[in-house]
């Protein structure tokens, strides 16, 4: 009789094969594999009995919902949502090492387009719990697995989607974990591992300026192209207030307190530069932001369009939304509209609860010397959807790391890897942290 492997051996293949599936998400242009993943997922789930419901929000729009509430966990408490996403940003091949879609385990690291964006996660989640259905392990309560489509493109047509057609799927389930947060940064001699509690909202853009359209050569003093320029010069050099989330203060007193040194709210990313690409996303938490993506305008040198427009990537702190909008619309001026294209909420929760002290506690059991802190995302994650039907969400797909890694930079980047003893730390944490959820 062959053994079953453990949750540590087949987490690193588990990741690979679903490197494997290119499911890159062009955001308008659409998007391929999701269907083929989900199919994968469903396949490895149903291998140790688990049953799964496949739905598409258009035609291999696929994301995935599974029930797991074996015997033994208690049906009394509401269900624990864990979620995760099979869709990843597009990758060019000659940018990289290795093939980004080939899954390679070089130097004990899984490389590949959603190494840790996040097929890393993914793959814990699977490999945990197929272990333990074959060990007859039960989780404390009941799990709604989710398995999302196009997280990449803000969620319309997954988990944005599926709260809005399917929410009785979600919306019994009390609290949930997904990415991004669990992971380790060395600050000194500290292990601080950043749990996330909050995440900026969403607010993609369309600048519009409307002028006179007319023959290049003629004086023109309605120019669409110089209205929308001036309103993009402003908005993009524009500099905000900082605004300090409790979840940014918290990070900060670890940082300083691991540090020794008082770190300044307001230039914190000279301080914080020590600690690696990290200091960028914390620099853009103290703050709402709002960077110029696109411009599009004219056909031809000698004619005057009579439209110009431009893209924005905005993102807004909690409680600071209306500031946001306020702020561009003074920005731009009486020439330029704005048009809102996606707009997502602010998400944010306590770093308080049995939940936490799960986390917090599973981090421990696994590495002694584990600081769990809170820390606010400045993207976004399909929480924002679960959150809207009143589940609490948090960032947990816990990896610790080693400090030469560059984690934060990796995300969406070139020669994206993923330690394979991170995986196995990740599948250890999560196996503890079900015991205790």
């Amino acid at each position: 009789m062959n053994s079953v492997p453990a949750a540590t051996e087949e987490v690193a293949s588990l990741c690979s094969d679903l490197i494997r599936f290119d499911t890159s998400n062009f955001g308008p242009a659409g998007s391929k594999g999701e269907r083929e993943a989900a199919e994968y997922v469903a396949a490895r789930l149903d291998e140790v009995g688990i049953s799964s419901t496949l739905l598409e929000s258009a035609p291999r729009r696929t994301s995935l919902v599974a029930e797991w509430a074996p015997e033994g966990c208690d049906t009394s408490l509401p269900p624990l949502l864990i979620h995760g996403h099979t869709d990843v940003v597009p990758a060019v091949a000659s940018d990289w090492q290795v093939d980004p879609f080939a899954g390679e385990i070089v130097d004990g690291h899984v490389w590949g387009r959603g190494a840790v964006d996040m097929k890393d996660f993914d793959a814990i989640i699977l490999a945990v719990v197929r272990e333990r259905m074959r060990a007859g392990r039960a989780p404390r309560r009941p799990v709604r697995l989710v398995f999302t489509a196009d997280e990449e493109a803000g969620g319309p047509l997954g988990a944005t989607w599926l709260a809005n057609t399917h929410p009785e799927l979600v919306a019994d389930c009390s609290e949930a974990i997904g990415e991004v947060g669990g992971f380790s940064l060395s600050v000194k001699d500290k292990r601080l591992y950043l749990i996330q509690t909050a995440e900026k909202g969403l607010a993609w853009l369309d600048l519009i300026a409307d002028g006179t359209a007319g023959h290049g050569s003629m004086r023109n003093d309605d120019n669409a192209i110089t209205s929308l320029a001036q309103a993009v010069s402003a908005v993009g050099s524009y500099t905000w207030p900082v605004r300090l989330h409790p979840a940014q203060r918290q990070f900060l007193d670890a940082v300083e307190d691991a540090l020794g040194v008082e770190v300044n709210a307001g230039d914190a990313e000279t301080t914080l530069a020590r600690l690696g690409s990290i200091a960028r996303m914390v620099g853009a938490t103290m703050s709402n932001t709002a960077n110029p993506t696109m411009l599009e305008a004219g056909y031809k040198h000698n004619v005057i369009p009579g439209r110009a427009t431009a893209g924005i990537d905005g993102r807004f702190l909690p409680g600071y939304e209306q500031e946001f909008y306020d702020t561009i619309s003074r920005l731009i001026g009486d020439r330029v509209r704005y048009e809102v294209s996606i707009s997502e909420v602010a998400v944010e929760t306590t770093f308080d609860g049995d939940l936490v002290d799960a986390m917090s506690a599973s981090l421990r059991t696994q590495d002694p010397d584990a600081v769990p802190v809170p820390f606010i995302m400045s993207g976004g994650t399909d929480a924002k959807a679960w959150s809207r039907l009143g589940v609490r969400c948090f960032g947990f797909a816990p990896l610790r790391l080693p400090p030469e890694l560059d984690f934060v930079a990796l995300f969406h980047g070139i020669d994206e890897r993923v330690p394979v003893e991170s995986l196995q730390f990740g599948c250890r944490v999560l196996d503890d942290f079900l015991d205790r959820a």
